[in-house]
C-alpha cells in the first residue's frame, strides 16, 4: 500500500505543479491564501491544512483532472443491464475514472482547469458522487487515500509558501506538454522543469 500511494501521490504532485505553472492566477490565489494565513510563520504543520480552503480546491481539481489511477477493474456481482447491455455475472468491468471526470454532461468545461468549481459544492471525492471518483467507491474504496492526501497537501503548501516559481526562459504556459504516459500510476510523459526562488516576505514596521 506504501509503495502504490507513493507513486501515485508523486504522479499527483507533478501533475498539480505543471497545473499551477499552466495557470498562473490560480498559483497567485493559492500562495495568497498560504501566505496569509502563515504570515510569519517558518513551517507548515498537517493540522494547518485545514485553513487552506483554496488549497483544498486546487487538489480537488487536480484530482478531477488527474486522476492517480485511470481504470478501476472490478467484477459484476450479479447480471445486471447497462444501456440496452447485459452484463453477465463475473463478468470484468473497467470504471474509467479519468473519463467520468472529463463528462460534459456532468462537469461545465470540463478541461479547463477551475477549482473554483467546487467552492459551493457538495461534490466529495469519498465515493458519494459516481462522477467524481478518483479514490474509487464502496467496500473497495483506497484505504491509503488519507496518507496520499497527507503527502501532497504538506509539501504543496510548504513549496508555495517559501518559493515563487515559473518556467524557464523562453517557456510560457502554452507550451507544456500535458501527455500522459500509461502505468500503474498516471505520470506526465516528458519531465516538467521549473525555477523555484525563495520568497522575502515583506518586513513588518
Amino acid at each position: 500500500m506504501f509503495t502504490v500511494v507513493s507513486e501515485n501521490s508523486s504522479a499527483t504532485f507533478n501533475w498539480l505543479m505543471t497545473e499551477l505553472m499552466k495557470n498562473p492566477q490560480v498559483t497567485a490565489k493559492a500562495q495568497a491564501e498560504i501566505r496569509e494565513a502563515f504570515k510569519g510563520k517558518k513551517t507548515i504543520e498537517e493540522s494547518d491544512i485545514q485553513k487552506l480552503k483554496y488549497l483544498k480546491l486546487v487538489i480537488k481539481e487536480n484530482l478531477r483532472v488527474h486522476p492517480a489511477v485511470t481504470i478501476l477493474p472490478r467484477a459484476c456481482r450479479e447480471e445486471c443491464e447497462v444501456d440496452g447491455y447485459t452484463i453477465p455475472y463475473k463478468a470484468k468491468v473497467a470504471v474509467n475514472i479519468w473519463a467520468l471526470g472529463r463528462d460534459p454532461q456532468y462537469w461545465e468545461e470540463p478541461e479547463t482547469f477551475k477549482p473554483e468549481r467546487f467552492e459551493n459544492s457538495s461534490l466529495d471525492f469519498l465515493g458519494n458522487n459516481y462522477e467524481y471518483i478518483p479514490f474509487g467507491a464502496g467496500s473497495r474504496f483506497c484505504p491509503g487515500m488519507n496518507f496520499g492526501l497527507a503527502n501532497i497537501e504538506v509539501p504543496l503548501a510548504q513549496l508555495l509558501y517559501h518559493f515563487d516559481w515559473k518556467l524557464p526562459h523562453g517557456t510560457n504556459s502554452d507550451d507544456l506538454d500535458m501527455s500522459e504516459m500509461p502505468g500503474v500510476s498516471v505520470q506526465r510523459k516528458n519531465k516538467l522543469y521549473v525555477i523555484a526562488t525563495p520568497y522575502n516576505p515583506p518586513i513588518e514596521g
